[in-house]
């Protein structure tokens, strides 16, 4: 079992800089691959980014291929998500979410058992 709360959402411009945190609880925050989903009101869940459980592999959906960077800081039970060059479609909830220990990493919602509360990034003009 893992609880993971997100933080550092908020309301920035396109163009700026946004670092999203998610906190893990648990002493096995190593054992799982992580990955950032995000929603709009009415719409499906949608992948943002994906790490392994050691860090050295990542995914990126290719609407944010380039702009965001997805990290993890074992030692400190600590998922990231670095998003530059914020767009306005960037605009939606983000939420953290885990896979049951060793599974590997995946694209796919429906694969991840735990998940945080979310936290609201909106990209104004």
């Amino acid at each position: 079992q893992v609880q993971l709360v997100e933080s550092g959402g908020g309301l920035v411009q396109a163009g700026d800089s946004l670092r999203l945190s998610c906190a893990a609880s648990g002493r096995a925050f190593s054992n799982h691959a992580m990955a950032w989903f995000r929603q709009i009101l009415g719409k499906e869940r949608e992948f943002v980014a994906a790490i392994s459980r050691s860090g050295a592999f990542t995914a990126y959906a290719d609407s944010v291929k380039g702009r965001f960077t997805i990290s993890r800081d074992n030692a400190k039970n600590t998922l990231l998500l670095q998003m530059n060059n914020l767009k306005l479609e960037d605009t939606a909830v983000y939420y953290c979410a885990a896979r049951k220990m060793f599974l590997p990493m995946s694209t796919y919602a429906n694969e991840y058992d735990y998940w945080g509360q979310g936290t609201q990034v909106t990209v104004s003009s």
